[in-house]
């Protein structure tokens, strides 16, 4: 029997945001590694779903349209996962558009951080290594700014790009004004969507994930993740159950960059398809 008939990927991104692979191919591996479904959840965009939807009728595999808004809260970066949103829904759409506007304004502060460090950086570096034109509504994040130091020498590879240069509290880190995981939360509900907070363990405040949840009161938390070790995934799981929420996981496939696969393979982390009913069912009762 296949071992991931019956599960699903919830988290995974493509060229929509900062994802390697288009929407398509992403549901054309889910498909070929056995998955009964896949969720695409790009960077403050939903550019890809429809792309993805198409693949997924021409493949038989169920695709969950999503999103991974970017938000901030106790002085961290935070991620909110929303499922089943509307896709065409104008006032979801204005308000992403808004949040793309902002990383692109961040995304120039970075690159005149990595200049002021005397690196030879610049935004057309970026568009240019992306190999092809940026389309609408796409975003571009910092994993591409790290292609861009990997090939000019200045790091290993993404990791070591971020270690030295990209993650929070690094010289190139700029954190601009953002949304919080309370309005995230109202926008994807208002959007017809289910709203879960991602990888809780990235974020090493289990007080402020409390917070958050208590604040937000979101369908669910991210239990199964790449970065998620079993320690992690037991702890998650039992905050899932003290504050009824729904257990969801993904894989947070990024693709490949120079011969690594970031966070995880597609399908490396799986749920049950029957989160999609829990995820289905907390979105009905709200109708």
């Amino acid at each position: 029997m296949n071992q991931h008939q019956g599960r699903c990927d919830l988290h995974t991104h493509s060229q929509a945001s900062d994802g390697m692979q288009s929407p398509a191919d992403n549901v054309k591996l889910a498909k070929r590694k056995g998955l009964s479904a896949v969720a695409l959840t790009d960077h403050d965009t939903v550019a890809g779903a429809a792309e993805a939807q198409r693949a997924g009728e021409a493949f038989d595999i169920t695709v969950v349209a999503g999103v991974e808004i970017s938000t901030r809260a106790g002085d961290k970066d935070i991620h909110v996962l929303g499922y089943y949103i509307n896709t065409e829904d104008e006032l979801f759409l204005q308000r992403l558009r808004g949040l793309r506007e902002a990383r692109e304004d961040r995304n120039h502060l970075i690159i005149g951080r990595l200049q002021e460090l005397g690196l030879d950086i610049s935004w057309q570096d970026v568009l240019d290594e992306l190999g092809r034109p940026l389309e609408p509504d796409e975003s571009i994040g910092r994993p591409h700014m790290a292609d861009v130091l990997v090939k000019k020498g200045y790091a290993v590879d993404m990791r070591d790009a971020f270690d030295r240069y990209l993650a929070e509290g690094r010289p190139g880190f700029v954190s601009v004004p953002r949304v919080t995981p309370k309005d995230a939360c109202e926008w994807i509900r208002a959007a017809g969507g289910a709203a879960v907070i991602a990888h809780p363990g990235l974020y090493q405040d289990d007080e402020l994930v409390r917070a958050i949840i208590a604040d937000c009161l979101p369908d669910g938390i991210e239990v199964f993740h790449s970065d998620h070790g079993p320690q992690e995934e037991r702890r998650y799981s039992e905050m899932a159950r003290e504050y009824d929420l729904i257990e969801t996981g993904g894989s947070d496939y990024h693709g490949e960059r120079q011969g690594v696969v970031f966070h995880g393979d597609l399908g490396s982390r799986t749920v049950s398809v029957d989160v999609l009913d829990q995820l289905q069912a907390a979105v009905q009762s709200r109708r």
